[in-house]
């Protein structure tokens, strides 16, 4: 028998990488998405690479009777994979109340039905963003949490407390939070990847959307902070490496008898490259140039920050192991399959 995994936002660009992993893994996966900002043909693209179809089941986490109907068809759930949530940083500002509706009442909605239909744990997407402007790098998992600059962030860090503040009031279930930091790329078969609808908030679907002519120029916002080159800094991670991360903290949390009810792990490379430096590793990959210009700084964009993954590499046993040259490379071969269609 298959352990059963439901993942939560799993035609998302982590959530769909994560399926393929867990898949490959050996695990049964049933999705649930609202397809908000995701696609159903993913499903294709994840049986393409897995030669396994996952269930899907379109519905929105926020309704509870969705929820009950799903654990009903699909008897068995062991784990959960939350990736269900609003993501864009600026949008969030905007439109506040639909961060907080979506984010808090998906994650209580699962929380809330974990136990009636014996589910033992949930591994939370959760973002460095709750760390702020760090004092120093890399951080590491004791950095404190400052306050959130957007409501996204502070969705992060409330979703954090609800589920300690949750398993210490006696839940009987377990909880891993993946701090993530800039997950980017897309898997080397090309059958998945980042896919925004409309114009993309994130820099390499920006910066790969550019290479291939759909935007004129990519706009690099500052040339004017503490950094070596002047362009913010970030830890770049491929999301193939983020992926199978989930799939190594799933089999912790379910078949660890001793380990603690919330574990807490950053997910990084462990090293800094900035927005220019990125640029550069792109065009040093593909031979492809990218059209920019240097822009004024950004409201709430932090200047540097990356992170420490020492307890991730040795408690986990996981490693961030593909070269940015290659994620990059990864990502102009889905921007090219994209294109075409």
């Amino acid at each position: 028998m298959k352990t059963k995994i439901l993942v939560t936002g799993g035609t998302g660009y982590i959530g769909s990488h994560t399926v393929v992993e867990l898949q490959n893994a050996g695990y049964e996966v049933v999705i649930i998405d609202n397809l908000s900002n995701s696609n159903a043909a993913v499903i294709d693209g994840i049986e393409a690479i897995t030669g396994i179809r996952p269930v899907f089941v379109e519905g929105d986490c926020t309704d509870i009777n969705t929820l009950h109907e799903l654990f009903k068809a699909n008897p068995g759930i062991k784990g959960i994979i939350n990736f269900a949530a609003s993501k864009a940083v600026g949008e969030s500002v905007q439109k506040p109340l639909l961060y907080y509706r979506n984010n808090l009442n998906t994650l209580m909605n699962l929380l809330d039905l974990m136990p009636e239909y014996g589910v033992k744990g949930i591994v939370f997407s959760s973002s460095c963003t709750v760390y702020g402007e760090p004092d120093v790098n890399p951080i590491d998992e004791t950095a404190p949490i400052k306050p959130a600059t957007s409501p996204y962030g502070n969705t992060k860090q409330v979703c954090e407390e609800i589920i300690e503040d949750y398993i210490r009031s006696g839940a009987p279930i377990k909880s891993i939070l993946l701090r993530y930091f800039n997950p980017i790329g897309a898997h080397p078969s090309a059958e998945i990847g980042e896919l925004p609808l409309g114009v993309p908030q994130n820099l390499v679907p920006y910066l790969t959307q550019t290479a291939a002519g759909i935007r004129k120029e990519l706009t690099v916002f500052g040339d004017d902070y503490n950094t070596p080159d002047g362009s913010c800094i970030r830890d770049y991670i491929d999301v193939v490496d983020l992926a199978k991360a989930h799939v190594i903290a799933m089999k912790r949390m379910l078949d660890g008898e001793d380990t603690d009810a919330v574990e807490i792990f950053n997910l990084g490379t462990g090293r800094g490259l900035s927005v220019l430096e990125l640029i550069a590793s792109f065009e040093r990959a593909t031979g492809v140039k990218v059209p920019h210009k240097i822009g004024p700084r950004r409201a709430g964009d932090i200047e540097k920050i990356w992170a420490d993954p020492k307890k991730a590499n040795e408690v986990l046993g996981w490693t961030a192991s593909v070269p940015v040259d290659e994620t990059m490379k990864n990502a102009w071969a889905w921007q090219c399959k994209v294109s075409k269609h």
